[in-house]
């Protein structure tokens, strides 16, 4: 499965490739880009984990950029 989440918040490219580069290492995830100029990521991930590996994401974007607003 993969979706478009908006990252509402998102302060510099720095952040977004920090944000992308944890997000790599977590267990499930097939595929992820974070755009900082549209400030959205593209999460892909197996449907039957798909919600396990959001939910890390958020906890990880909330570690790193507590500022910005996941809307999933």
């Amino acid at each position: 499965m993969r979706k478009s989440i908006k990252l509402q918040d998102l302060d510099c490219a720095n952040c977004a490739a920090k944000i992308e580069n944890a997000i790599k290492k977590v267990e499930g995830v097939t595929g992820v880009k974070v755009n900082f100029l549209s400030q959205k990521m593209e999460l892909e991930a197996p449907d039957d984990k798909y919600d396990e590996v959001l939910n890390e994401a958020k906890r990880l974007i909330k570690k790193i950029e507590p500022d910005v607003i996941v809307k999933a």
